[in-house]
């Protein structure tokens, strides 16, 4: 069969995998990222919250219903779906009716908290607005399914996309949208949430970037980083800072290791710095001029538990305590289980050793996922999600470093090509 078809093939089976969990996928930020999008179907506000509150609640039930089939001690009891759904109902509702009864009905999301705290989900219309056409052809509980596969599975074709173009032979390729599919990547991309589509488009400007150091196909190329970091910014504006800075950084770093070594900077490398520069600068203009949510309302929305508490008056200096605190101990349950940290570094040698210039984009774009994380050093956020952005980089870097293995250690691909060296000279 031809690659395409293998990559077909896995993604087809990745989705029949997914059946396994239609419902039960939900975290807290579904319900704000799914009333959003069916306000913009012209739902009331009344409905939005109906809907919404009854696809939480019977994702909650079902997974009530699994763990009680396993508990070793209530397995042989009643079926509790229906008292779990009305406990729910009753408390979701507590929740959003007074709200709703006191005329805070602006915005696109549920009142499911202050209007302070759902500002910061007004601010990212991308995700709703791909939800909305899955959600009205298929309904609530299908249509975000349906959503999550077709972010997963774009995902991993882009992994197979950016590895082929690597020059790295179709089974490692396929090697590593595989890795996509198993790894929390898959996993997440599949939550109903913003970081399924933070990796897609993340990976797409590595692509952009692979095709414009590689192949030099410029025009595809920085259309596809352009694209990829206007994008994020209506899914969610901060990775877009994040993502335009590391590009920047990494061009940067690459342009002063070839002044050093005497050689020109290269043109190519230089445009895609300017290009990430401008991303971040476009970013924070944008940001500015529709009033979105800035740094000082993530740190009190961090430190006060989402505005349940007064604001601190000088949050910085708590803010770089629990900084330390959390990387002390996220590191010791790292080296309780070191598979992510272990990961890491195969994939980092993998992309620099085997991915030349864009090997150190790659670790750019994954380095986001840390950027990120340091954006919230909160230990108890589910699944380490903040984080996921930086298991592109073993997705990508592994198939790299096992490349000469592959090969049988004959034939030994140059990091950068003649035809790489010659538009970097350029």
């Amino acid at each position: 069969m031809r690659p395409r078809t293998w990559v077909l093939l896995l993604a087809a089976v990745f989705a029949l995998l997914q059946l396994a969990n239609v419902t039960g996928r939900d975290t807290p930020d579904t319900k704000n990222y799914l009333s959003y999008a069916l306000s913009l179907t012209g739902e009331s506000k009344r409905g939005v919250a109906a809907a919404t509150i009854d696809y939480v609640c019977a994702s909650k039930a079902s997974t009530a219903r699994r763990d009680q089939s396993v508990h070793v001690v209530r397995f042989h009891r009643p079926d509790t779906t229906d008292r779990v759904m009305d406990e729910c109902r009753e408390r979701e509702w507590r929740q959003v009716e007074p709200r709703l009864a006191a005329g805070q009905t602006g915005g696109h999301t549920v009142p499911y908290m202050t209007e302070r705290f759902m500002r910061i989900f007004e601010a990212r219309p991308g995700y709703p607005l791909f939800l909305v056409p899955f959600v009205t052809l298929l309904g609530v509980t299908w249509g975000l399914w349906a959503a999550g596969v077709v972010i997963a599975c774009a995902g991993g074709a882009l992994v197979f996309l950016i590895l082929r173009t690597l020059s790295v032979p179709a089974p490692l390729a396929l090697t590593g949208q595989a890795l996509y599919y198993v790894l929390p990547c898959g996993t997440t991309a599949m939550r109903p949430m913003t970081e399924g589509l933070l990796m897609a488009l993340s990976l797409a400007a590595v692509w952009g970037c692979a095709l414009v150091l590689r192949e030099g196909r410029r025009r595809a190329g920085y259309a596809l980083v352009g694209g990829s970091l206007l994008a994020l910014f209506a899914v969610k504006h901060s990775q877009a800072l994040f993502l335009g800075v590391c590009l920047a950084a990494a061009g940067a770093l690459i342009a002063l290791r070839r002044c050093r070594r005497g050689r020109p900077p290269g043109r190519d490398v230089l445009a895609l710095a300017a290009v990430g520069l401008a991303g971040a600068a476009v970013t924070m203009l944008l940001s500015g001029l529709l009033r979105y949510p800035s740094v000082s309302d993530s740190l009190q929305d961090l430190l006060t538990g989402h505005f349940a508490r007064p604001d601190r008056k000088d949050p910085w200096p708590e803010f770089w305590q629990l900084q330390g605190n959390f990387w002390v101990e996220w590191l010791r349950r790292q080296a309780w289980e070191p598979l992510f940290v272990a990961a890491l570094a195969a994939g980092a040698w993998g992309a620099l050793r085997r991915g030349g210039t864009v090997g150190v984009f790659l670790v750019a774009v994954a380095f986001t996922g840390v950027l990120t994380q340091a954006g919230h050093p909160d230990i108890d956020i589910w699944g380490e999600r903040l984080i996921v952005l930086a298991w592109l980089l073993p997705v990508v870097g592994v198939p790299l470093l096992l490349e000469p293995a592959v090969r049988g250690g004959r034939v030994a691909l140059p990091v950068q090509g003649q035809a790489e060296r010659a538009r970097a000279a350029g």
